[in-house]
């Protein structure tokens, strides 16, 4: 059994085709016009007009030759264009049937992989969050546990005794933990402005507790976890920022005090929507500019010591860190880098 056709389908174009092959009206109109043409000419040069007996008789049948058939020739030509001409536009309407056709099949099969590809698509982006909201949980989680863990005092040596007086030796007052610890490893440190991957990240943490016992380190860290948490609320999420990253050179003028576009390279985030709705936040939300400022200011005191120790490597691996996106992304915002 033979499947229906629509009006459009390309089948109908194929048959119309072989119907336009056969003779049509044009052929036939052609034909009576030459019968016609003949008919007349006959008449005009036999009845009418019939030839005398007179010199250079070729030269007159050629004449009336031409006379005769030339006409017929020029119908013939007419009806011939004029076949060509409709069958012209009988391609044309076939192949824009089948284009049609095609179209509608390409509509159907973007419109089923793109649900396909969106329901992916949105899978991925759940699965993100998820982890993101796992890796705060873990942050959170250590640094409440830090907040429990109480310090250690410092063991104070027994009073000397009085009948002793010649051999107290005096102590400098006021000297804390963090005078006396070992200063941080530069490794350790741009490993804790990462943050850990996930919970299962043990060298990140390793990092990041390490990088908690040294004070401005931990005061750098917390306001950029702070942020980092505020600009999550908005679905801005550092992994997903690609920014232009700037020569060690361009971060180390603005250690050295320059600011404008002198560093505008710093300001390398490029992703419109990421930009609109942090500038959007920081004009709307008052606790989000606060926080913002104070870790623009943490992040600036910081990098200044940093660079003056850092190698071009270090200072490169510093500004592909979770914290220095966000800087570069806050900075742009405010102005810093205009």
């Amino acid at each position: 059994m033979r499947p229906a056709r629509t009006e459009n389908s390309p089948a109908k174009g194929f048959d119309s085709k072989s119907e336009a092959e056969g003779v049509t009206s044009i052929e036939w109109i052609a034909v009576a016009l030459s019968a016609l043409w003949l008919l007349c000419s006959a008449v005009f040069f036999l009845v009418l007009n019939p030839r005398e007996e007179t010199g250079g008789g070729a030269l007159q049948f050629v004449i009336v030759l031409i006379a005769v058939f030339m006409p017929v020739a020029m119908i013939w030509v007419g009806a011939t264009a004029a076949r060509t001409s409709r069958v012209m536009r009988e391609e044309s309407r076939r192949l824009r049937a089948a284009i049609d056709a095609i179209r509608a099949a390409y509509v159907a099969q973007s419109q089923t992989i793109g649900q396909t590809v969106d329901k992916t698509v949105s899978q991925k982006l759940d699965e993100i969050a998820a982890a993101q909201r796992k890796t705060e949980t873990a942050l959170a989680t250590f640094s409440s546990i830090r907040a429990g863990i109480p310090e250690s005092r410092p063991i104070l040596a027994p009073a000397p005794s009085p009948s002793d007086p010649g051999d107290q030796v005096s102590l400098p007052l006021g000297t804390s933990a963090e005078d006396i610890q070992a200063p941080l490893e530069r490794a350790d440190f741009i490993r804790a402005l990462n943050f850990p991957d996930n919970p299962e990240d043990k060298v990140g943490f390793a990092a990041l507790r390490r990088a908690l016992k040294d004070r401005p380190t931990a005061q750098l860290i917390r306001a950029s976890q702070d942020i980092l948490t505020l600009m999550s609320h908005d679905g801005i999420y550092m992994d997903d920022l690609r920014p232009d990253m700037a020569r060690p050179e361009v971060w180390r003028r603005f250690a050295g005090g320059e600011r404008g576009r002198t560093i505008a390279a710093l300001g390398g985030i490029r992703d419109r929507s990421s930009l609109a709705l942090t500038a959007a936040r920081m004009k709307q939300d008052m606790i989000f500019r606060d926080a913002a400022h104070h870790f623009l200011r943490r992040f600036d005191k910081m990098f200044t010591q940093f660079a003056e120790t850092a190698s071009d490597a270090e200072i490169s691996e510093l500004s592909e860190t979770r914290t220095a996106r966000a800087f570069m992304l806050l900075g742009r915002v405010a102005g810093t880098f205009d």
